[in-house]
């Protein structure tokens, strides 16, 4: 009898630790034993060789805070250092994932669809056509899953996010109306980052809610959470106001401080600290429920974080909000945060139960994508090593050329921002494979599959939004070539008449030839006063206008060096500030006032030739003077600057 009592306890025994064994399992066979002195070493050295002034850091693993530390100081004048409970950072866009979550509780509560047209939801209309292509009358309706996964196919307005005062950024019901982007790409085809997206859908939460959408997040998040240091409210409340982190950048051996920055608030408009970013971390990682308190059904939370859109099943795509990201052979779900002057990454590893949170200032994008490659590559090491087969094509020279990101405007001035941003350069080189250039580092890809390209290069990503890994050329629903990666970002094949090389240099010529005729002029007319010779009205007025448009054209580029230079604080043209010149107004003119010019000295290109007034020489030097007029225009008209 005790024999068999003996062997009942250790089979019960036995039973027990393989369940424990399985359940250390399913919650990550990890050790996290050395997370402070492994963050410390990483982190402090960050601090000091990027001067940043503040930030904060947390992890959470198996429903536990094992890791959270502040470094710097929140305020340098005060030496006042980081506090992880009561210190707030700016968030930027990881504020979308409380608009997505505000979206999924509407959902389950039947007041909102996934799939339904969303001017259901709406008091104005967002119009049934696009406003460019060769195919623009009623495209799908736009849906929320479009809005969730950036495919709503909206332009993006450079100039439309940062403003350094309340005034100057307007209500959300205003927003929304006063800077509706134009459709440009059928809604659920192309991906193209939207921040207006994002705003639209937190107005939808307002007017289905009936409540403003941060008192909605406030109630139906922040209060069931305990997350009692975060507000979408701007500027923030005051309770809150002087628990803000100041934002600083390193300048010329210094600190220079920032001001508030106001954005579209359910786009990247929340502050929050470190201590509240775990606990919501955390939430999602339990299905939705945190200390007790549920925000989401299980269900929704794994909904979430499955892939709804990608442009190829060997690029991560977006799951409903969440950017998916594979890194060692993990799934990770993450959604980076930027504002000019605050920076922050938030990553979750839902098989492992781990979540990482970093916010700081001093503006290095890419302080909390390495931080998390080095966490990976540390905790998670690969132990599979990537062959890449050359498939041997032929047709790679047909990818050659200049990308431009489709996260921009189509339609008014801010168009021309897509030369100086968000650029990809892809070249062949003399094995035929593609040199692609990317945030300005190079990387040598090859040919996989047809159309399909792995990036040779080893080390960490050059890339914000994903790994850039792998590239899959496609066709965009314009017909142009589209270069897609991993992530919420597409690039489209620019014409060779809309490269940066060509309209740059365009420009350049034409500054210069009228800059030469000027002078060349001013000293033939030194040479006439002196031998006291003249010449006909007709080539005088000819030369006037020519002098009139060189004139208006140096002022013009003079004016855009001035108010379109970056701020040395915020590194954004002063413009994408709302920071113009008294001035500006001036600026919109002088295009229409050079075309006007331009058509005229045209029509005395045509009266000079035949009254041939002038020599053969002088003539095709005007002539030539005319053309590049023309051509200016012509860049005017493209680029949308009248």
């Amino acid at each position: 009898m005790k024999i068999i009592k003996t062997s009942i306890i250790a089979c019960m025994l036995l039973v027990f630790m393989l369940i424990d064994s399985r359940l250390s399992f399913a919650a990550g066979a990890y050790d996290l034993s050395d997370i402070e002195t492994f963050m410390d070493e990483f982190l402090q050295k960050k601090v000091d060789e990027e001067h940043i002034p503040n930030m904060a850091v947390t992890v959470v693993a198996d429903g536990e805070v094992v890791f959270e530390k502040g470094y710097g100081f929140a305020n340098i004048k005060e030496r006042a250092k980081v506090n992880l409970e009561t210190t707030m950072f700016r968030i930027g866009s990881v504020s979308k994932l409380f608009t997505w979550t505000a979206i999924m509780q509407l959902v389950e509560q039947g007041k909102l669809d996934l799939n339904t047209d969303i001017n259901q939801y709406l008091d104005f209309d967002i119009p049934d056509r696009l406003a460019v292509g060769p195919n623009k009358e009623q495209p799908k309706p736009i849906t929320l899953l479009d809005l969730m996964t950036h495919t709503p196919g909206f332009e993006d307005y450079s100039s439309a996010i940062f403003r350094l005062t309340a005034d100057e950024m307007p209500p959300l019901d205003q927003y929304v109306r006063e800077y509706r982007p134009e459709r440009v790409f059928p809604a659920g085809e192309v991906l193209a980052y939207s921040n207006y997206g994002t705003a639209l859908a937190g107005y939808i939460v307002q007017q289905v809610s009936r409540m403003p959408y941060s008192e909605y997040v406030e109630e139906n998040i922040f209060k069931p959470l305990d997350m009692n240091h975060s507000t979408f409210q701007q500027p923030l409340p005051t309770e809150l106001s002087t628990n803000l982190a100041q934002a600083y950048r390193y300048i010329d051996g210094e600190f220079k401080e920032g001001s508030f920055e106001f954005v579209p608030g359910p786009a990247g408009g929340m502050s929050s600290t470190a201590n509240d970013m775990a606990k919501f971390m955390q939430a999602y990682l339990a299905g939705g429920t945190h200390n007790g308190e549920r925000i989401l059904e299980e269900d929704t939370v794994q909904h979430m974080f499955q892939q709804q859109f990608t442009h190829h099943d060997q690029l991560d795509g977006m799951a409903l909000g969440f950017i998916e990201k594979t890194m060692n052979g993990k799934q990770i779900l993450h959604h980076a945060g930027n504002t000019a002057l605050f920076d922050s990454g938030l990553y979750l590893l839902p098989q492992e139960n781990i979540g990482l949170f970093i916010s700081y200032s001093g503006k290095n994008f890419r302080t909390h994508t390495e931080l998390f490659e080095v966490f990976m590559d540390h905790y998670f090491p690969s132990d599979e090593s990537v062959t890449i087969t050359p498939m041997g094509g032929e047709e790679s020279s047909q990818y050659v050329g200049e990308y431009h990101h489709n996260r921009k405007s189509f339609t008014n001035e801010d168009r021309i921002s897509s030369l100086i941003m968000g650029m990809i350069q892809v070249q062949l080189n003399d094995t035929g494979d593609l040199v692609v250039t990317l945030n300005g580092e190079t990387n040598q890809f090859v040919e996989t599959e047809p159309g399909v390209y792995k990036n040779t290069s080893e080390g960490p990503s050059i890339d914000a939004y994903g790994e850039f890994r792998t590239i899959v050329f496609q066709t965009d629903p314009h017909g142009n070539i589209m270069l897609t990666t991993d992530g919420p970002m597409s690039y489209s094949k620019a014409p060779w008449y809309a490269s940066s090389g060509f309209t740059f240099l365009s420009l350049i010529l034409v500054i210069l030839f009228f800059i030469g005729s000027l002078l060349y002029w001013s000293i033939k007319a030194l040479i006439r006063r002196k031998r006291k010779t003249s010449q006909p009205k007709l080539v005088v007025l000819g030369k006037g206008l020519a002098i009139a448009a060189g004139l208006l054209l140096l002022f013009l580029v003079a004016s855009i060096a001035i108010s379109g230079g970056v701020d040395p604080i915020y590194q954004l043209p002063k413009e994408a500030l709302g920071i113009v010149p008294a001035w500006s107004p001036l600026l919109n003119v002088i295009p229409l006032l050079l075309t006007i010019l331009g058509i005229v000295m045209l029509i005395f290109t045509v009266l000079l030739w035949r009254g041939r007034y002038w020599q053969i020489i002088s003539l095709l030097h005007y002539s030539l003077l005319c053309l590049m007029m023309m051509h200016l225009i012509w860049i005017f008209w493209y680029w949308n600057l009248y």
